[in-house]
């Protein structure tokens, strides 16, 4: 039945054939394995670090988004609107997490026993 994992060679951690017969030539297929998992996206399944959605504008502010209120004349009356700025801001770039968070390609399913 179909799986959902990744079957790309090198990332899916148990790619041994599943038959346990004692032939030494597929001794090291388990260990093998294991040597992959662990050297997987540098051998850690924690994210430290996530780019953040904030961003700078021009007076140095630190928001999600920004506006503008404008004044507009309309049938005689005075109104205020918001526009959105979208133009000369910076996002802030990476930041690191308080809280380490397991990576969603990480291919173990992990469980408390």
């Amino acid at each position: 039945m179909g799986g959902s994992g990744s079957k790309t060679k090198g990332y899916w951690p148990f790619a041994g054939s599943g038959s346990d017969d004692g032939d030494p030539t597929k001794e090291g297929v388990h260990e093998q394995s294991l040597a992959r998992l662990r050297s997987f996206r540098n051998g850690t399944p924690f994210v430290f670090t996530r780019w953040s959605s904030l961003y700078f504008d021009e007076d140095g502010d630190l928001a999600h988004e920004f506006y503008e209120e404008t004044v507009v004349m309309k049938n005689g009356r005075r109104r205020a609107k918001l526009k959105k700025i979208q133009k000369n801001l910076i996002p802030q770039g990476t930041i690191k997490r308080d809280h380490p968070c397991i990576n969603v390609d990480f291919p173990v399913v992990l469980c408390e026993v």
